[in-house]
């Protein structure tokens, strides 16, 4: 397993990430158990700016808190001085929770709804994403009814396909998101946000996909988007102020994967900038990273329980997790490294299939990976479990979530307790009809003497 961040092995040949011991971890805090570089997560949100600052362009850098969203991730978004992207009111609420502050969050989605923007508008966020006409003429009404103006990017579908998986694309023209850029959908959204009472047009944003390893689809879409302005600049008198080329920055699951640095991606949209906008004003840049930023600062470490050999064939292992804390394998065939945490420093023996303990054939965390000879009882670190795994846990099974912990400097700070047994019932009810009665005395040796 490639070894991120600040992991390594240590004199013990165990795995050591942020100077803590994850054997030891196992035993603080038990297994499955999310285990998070805190070090690593700061080093690249200042990759971003430190290549920005080089550039010379005004800008902001976002983290999308879709891929990992806590009152304590918040914090350090914060402390980092980058703005927060949501897409619910639930991260809203967990970022404001955290004390960040709302005007420098924005917020996502294509299906906001009624209670979500009067939220929103409420609690101050900066900017809103507008995804569609319905919700540019509901969010401008609910602003105009306040005496505000909600300031808005508008979202468009460039019509470039980046090469990822096809349930990850999102800047073809078929998407589910945004004013389509081909039809003139999105020249028509900003005509009609210029002449509206609540509104307030800052420019556009665009979002072509996840996991992107080149810089050609960027190139492209900026291209397009540049387009754009140009086109609201000499038709509407328009000035675009931000220009939001979204994230989709990949990283490193396996060696298959060739990330490119954070760099060569900030420099290719520089060069697409100048480029595009050569004799206009250059609107602030803005991207908005989330998986780039957390998902190889995470590991999550897992018990290795029953093993089992079909001769021939395959040789699976169990651990005590599985599609509950990590359903990207399932959802689109997401590949992953692995090692034996406590015995790292061994040679690999055998190639294996890590299974998981849900009731279903499709929970498989990894179809063949080679370890040492894996014995009951070891602990399994599968790395790269950042981004997309803590938010889309799940209690299928009614199976309990994992615990979350930053590691930094030797000290491991719990950011998410364990869920417990009684947790998985804390929203259950229990009509009174279907309530357990209490049967006297007199009525059990009623019952005894009519079945006798």
């Amino acid at each position: 397993m490639y070894l991120h961040g600040t992991s390594r092995i240590n004199e013990q040949g165990h795995l050591e990430i942020g100077g803590c011991d994850t054997v030891k971890l196992a035993e603080q805090f038990g297994t499955p158990l999310y285990m998070v570089d805190e070090a690593h997560i700061r080093n690249r949100m200042r990759q971003f700016v430190t290549a920005f600052q080089k550039t010379g362009l005004a800008f902001q850098v976002a983290y999308a808190s879709k891929a990992f969203s806590t009152l304590a991730m918040n914090r350090i978004v914060e402390e980092e001085g980058l703005l927060l992207d949501v897409v619910s009111d639930g991260e809203l609420y967990t970022a404001l929770q955290a004390g960040f502050p709302p005007d420098r969050i924005y917020f996502h989605g294509n299906n906001k709804t009624l209670s979500e923007l009067e939220m929103a508008l409420e609690v101050g966020v900066g900017l809103f994403v507008v995804d569609n006409f319905t919700e540019l003429s509901l969010l401008d009404r609910l602003a105009t009814t306040r005496g505000s103006k909600a300031r808005i990017l508008l979202r468009t579908t460039p019509g470039v396909e980046a090469h990822t998986h096809d349930y990850i694309q999102t800047g073809q023209e078929d998407s589910k998101f945004g004013f389509d850029y081909l039809s003139g959908q999105v020249f028509q959204a900003a005509q009609l946000a210029l002449s509206s009472s609540g509104l307030e047009l800052l420019g556009f944003h665009c979002h072509i996909g996840s996991q992107i390893f080149e810089t050609e689809g960027f190139s492209l879409a900026i291209g397009k988007m540049a387009d754009l302005c140009k086109e609201c600049q000499n038709s509407l008198g328009f000035q675009t102020k931000v220009l939001n080329v979204g994230g989709g920055f990949g990283i490193r699951y396996n060696d298959r994967d060739q990330p490119l640095p954070v760099a060569k991606y900030v420099e290719a949209i520089e060069r697409g900038v100048r480029i595009g906008f050569h004799g206009m004003d250059i609107p602030e840049i803005w991207v908005e990273p989330g998986r780039s930023i957390v998902g190889e600062a995470g590991t999550t470490l897992y018990t290795v329980g029953t093993m089992k050999e079909v001769p021939g064939v395959r040789k699976y292992i169990s651990v005590d997790g599985g599609m509950n804390d990590n359903p990207r394998p399932a959802l689109y065939q997401a590949n992953y490294e692995a090692m034996l945490a406590n015995r790292g420093a061994e040679p690999v023996a055998e190639t294996v299939s890590v299974a998981g303990k849900l009731c279903e054939s499709g929970d498989m965390l990894i179809w063949d990976v080679s370890l040492p000879q894996v014995k009951n009882g070891d602990l399994l670190a599968v790395s790269c479990t950042g981004a997309y795994n803590y938010s889309m846990a799940n209690n299928y099974n009614r199976v309990r979530r994992p615990a979350v912990v930053f590691l930094r400097e030797g000290v491991a700070d719990l950011i998410v307790r364990r869920e417990s047994l009684a947790d998985l019932l804390q929203n259950d009810q229990l009509p009174e009809r279907l309530k357990r009665k209490e049967v006297s005395v007199t009525d059990k040796d009623a019952v005894l003497e009519t079945e006798g």
